[in-house]
């Protein structure tokens, strides 16, 4: 229980470096390492004073002790360095998306259980407040029958994100708009309504066929399996800046609605009988120079890792709940990939 609890971190991009902070600052927590196929000075990762692996392989082989292995390289490298980490003895925490298939989450989740070992998946809006909050108003049941669910992600990412010769954009290690910008607002969704089914949806690429090899937007409907319809509707289109995530629940006993552009604001709370508490404030977005993503609260991942793994706690979003997310948008993605067959 009084061990440090050590770590390296593979891929030294904005979210590795991310990582790496947020466990410097933990008294329980120590860096050991970085592991990037780029250079700690292309990296700027000299600052952090731990030895820099050109290869995952080169880090595992090593003599270097570390328990974690936080995964932060693009998505359709996800998967399969988390086999090689958890294979090697070493429990891992992976970015969003665990991985770009069902198929190849069952398999990560099939080696964590061979090598007794955990999988923790990043997905940090769970913890900011109206997250926290709105878990809390859904599990006790307050807003009644859950009749329509709407999530409206509505978000920028033009040339200044999609460099030419770089692996956003691209089928293999992208995988597509959801699975990059809005899998952490369809893991609030499932988290709080359960699974789907009757998928049915419409997709556009409106200004992103020479940056991307998939569409920009999309409307999506279906009904969950304990009741309710549902929709997401996405663009990452938006001229200049992000312009909303948000999601809005209508109930038997009242309506919610959860917006801002990193849906970290309450807008509407009117539920039969009840009094909404003042909630603290939600963390800013991550700040990636032009652009923006999600709330900044890798810290309370990092935290959650430590306290799981000293018998504390349980991990706040484990390996099922991962796959879960990557399983509803690759039948997303079915529906899409099956409209277009049709149309050619």
């Amino acid at each position: 229980m009084n061990e440090t609890v050590k770590f390296a971190v593979v891929g030294a991009g904005h979210i590795g470096k991310r990582h790496a902070e947020m466990i410097a600052r933990e008294p329980e927590a120590q860096l050991t390492a970085f592991c990037d196929v780029r250079s700690s000075e292309e990296c700027q990762t000299s600052e952090y004073l731990v030895p820099h692996f050109a290869s995952i392989e080169d880090l595992l082989n090593s003599k270097l002790e570390f328990d974690v292995v936080s995964i932060c390289t693009p998505n359709g490298l996800h998967a399969e360095q988390a086999i090689q980490v958890l294979k090697a003895g070493k429990h891992v925490v992976v970015e969003k998306p665990m991985g770009l298939t069902r198929e190849s989450c069952e398999k990560v989740i099939y080696t964590a259980l061979q090598m007794n070992r955990q999988v923790f998946c990043v997905m940090q809006n769970r913890y900011s407040p109206p997250s926290e909050w709105i878990k809390e108003i859904v599990s006790k049941g307050l807003l009644g029958d859950i009749f329509m669910v709407q999530v409206n992600c509505y978000w920028n990412r033009d040339e200044r994100y999609y460099k030419q010769g770089g692996w956003k954009g691209t089928p293999d290690l992208d995988g597509g708009t959801l699975f990059t910008q809005f899998s952490h607002f369809i893991d609030i969704m499932y988290w709080l309504f359960g699974d789907i089914d009757r998928i049915q949806g419409k997709f556009a690429d409106f200004n992103h066929q020479n940056t991307t090899a998939f569409e920009d937007s999309g409307f999506v409907s279906f009904e969950f399996l304990n009741g309710g319809l549902g929709t997401i509707n996405y663009s990452t289109s938006v001229a200049m800046q992000n312009l909303e995530s948000s999601i809005t629940v209508i109930g038997s006993n009242g309506s919610i609605k959860i917006g801002g552009q990193y849906m970290n604001e309450v807008e509407v709370c009117t539920i039969k009988d009840y009094t909404m508490p003042e909630l603290k404030a939600s963390n800013p977005a991550n700040d990636y120079g032009p652009y923006k993503g999600s709330a900044a609260n890798h810290n309370f991942v990092i935290k959650n890792v430590i306290d799981t793994l000293k018998g504390r706690t349980t991990a706040t979003t484990n390996a099922l709940e991962g796959l879960k997310v990557v399983d509803i948008i690759e039948r997303i993605y079915k529906v899409r990939d099956e409209q277009l067959i049709y149309e050619n």
